[in-house]
């Protein structure tokens, strides 16, 4: 087979892929983030009706990632057991009813237990869907594609903000509900319908795929397997991740990703209500700017990490980005116009580091190992994403400066982006020496 021939066979198993794949996967991370966040829009108006302080709040959405950080391993080699699709059914039909079921809440109690249940049943989605999309796209679309599906998690805040604002305000008092419980029930029940698409459409193995040709099959799993005699500091058993030193500074690095994401998930409407915005739907149209910000960074940085073929530059810039935002809106957290900025600059890096992130990991874990570490490293990482609302609520009911723990918070993103730096560059970026070219694969990656 010639390379001309080979590439066309490529590009054509590329399409089929994506079109295939990404699009219901997208959507499901949408609604992933949205049942996840949109606390954060109920904030106000939940904390009014059942008297939670901002520190209740904060612990209340921060337990969410205590189970995350328990449960996603066990979740994630489940899914190697029962396979991608019914798995990922399930925890998403578990999750569609928690979700929903968070409009009974009234007590601080309730809140937490549903908050931690929540969290257990998401537990093995994200880590789980990462370990799908490596084992459909070779490194050479990676990060592009992991762009596209971490677009949810700006999507979910354009989208979510206007729409859960609207239901908040417009719905209240409706068949005597409050508007954050309608807001609770019309976006958590939408989740049962994609858990059943995804048992429809999602094929566990490339060789259930009945929408690739043989030659497509072939050149895709000859790709994928080429890559794996490339992983030269790679962990190759479950002790071996817990004493690779690679996988450390990745749990350091996702740390401060996730510093950044969800300071930015749980707490913007409440920075910019501290404005002087008071409208609920206001606020939820103003949120959507910083994500928009996001989505289109995110897509350039993404397309700009494939076509150059470097990682850690790119990672570090997105995070040094994210810190000096949240800084920005921080020093002035009383001028709309000020923290809007900041919010954007944080919004812009943060979210681009996250998809950017993930083409860290397979380089240092080989395919037998990925499930298990992509869920270790979820699970540690997972422990900032607790230590952000949390620490961020508690400043606020105790300290007299509300920008504090955004300073905080901004060194140790910019620390994590420091790290970065410590990771071999020839071993996570792709040269043209120690990856397939863009033009198509080479013939010895092709098996019969």
């Amino acid at each position: 087979m010639d390379v001309n021939e080979n590439s066309v066979i490529a590009k054509a198993m590329d399409r089929k892929v994506t079109l295939r794949l990404m699009p219901l996967l997208l959507v499901c991370y949408v609604f992933a983030n949205l049942d996840r966040i949109n606390i954060g829009f109920a904030k106000m108006q939940m904390s009014m009706d059942l008297g939670f302080s901002d520190t209740m709040y904060g612990l209340g959405a921060g337990l969410f990632f205590i189970a995350y950080a328990l449960f996603g391993l066990p979740s994630n080699m489940a899914l190697d057991k029962f396979g991608a699709k019914r798995w990922i059914c399930t925890i998403m039909v578990i999750w569609g009813i928690l979700s929903a079921g968070m409009c009974f809440v009234k007590t601080a109690e309730q809140f937490y237990t549903l908050r931690f249940l929540l969290g257990a049943a998401e537990a093995g989605f994200f880590p789980g869907i990462i370990l799908y999309i490596t084992r459909w796209f070779p490194r050479r679309r990676r990060a592009t594609m992991s762009a596209w599906f971490a677009l949810a998690v700006p999507i979910a805040g354009i989208l979510g903000g206007p729409i859960s604002g609207l239901i908040i305000d417009g719905m209240n008092h409706v068949s005597g509900l409050s508007g954050w419980q309608w807001m609770f029930i019309l976006e958590g029940i939408p989740v049962l319908f994609l858990g059943y698409l995804v048992y429809k459409i999602l094929p566990d193995t490339i060789n259930e795929a009945t929408f690739l040709t043989a030659q497509e099959k072939a050149q895709l799993v000859g790709e994928l397997n080429a890559e794996e005699t490339k992983k030269t500091e790679a962990a190759t058993s479950f002790a071996g991740i817990f004493f690779n030193k690679y996988v450390w500074i990745l749990v350091i690095m996702y740390f401060a990703v996730r510093l950044s994401v969800n300071t930015l998930s749980y707490w913007m409407p409440t920075f910019i209500h501290g404005t002087g915005v008071s409208s609920n739907t206001t606020v939820g149209f103003l949120t959507a700017i910083p994500y928009i910000a996001g989505v289109i960074f995110m897509l350039y940085i993404g397309r700009s990490s494939d076509r150059t073929g470097e990682r850690r530059w790119h990672l570090f810039t997105c995070m040094v980005m994210s810190a000096i935002g949240l800084a920005i809106a921080g020093v002035m957290s009383s001028s709309v116009v000020a923290v809007m900025i900041g919010l954007s600059i944080a919004c812009m890096g943060g979210n681009a580091a996250l998809p950017l992130y993930w083409q860290f990991p397979p380089a240092f874990l080989t395919t037998a190992m990925l499930s298990a570490g992509l869920a270790i490293i979820s699970s540690f990482g997972s422990i900032a994403s607790f230590a952000a609302p949390y620490m961020i609520g508690w400043m606020r009911d105790n300290i007299a400066d509300p920008g504090m723990a955004l300073y905080i918070i901004s060194f140790m993103i910019f620390l994590g982006a420091l790290v970065v730096l410590t990771i071999p560059a020839k071993q996570v970026n792709r040269t043209s020496s120690n990856e397939n070219t863009k033009s198509g694969v080479k013939n010895e990656a092709v098996t019969s």
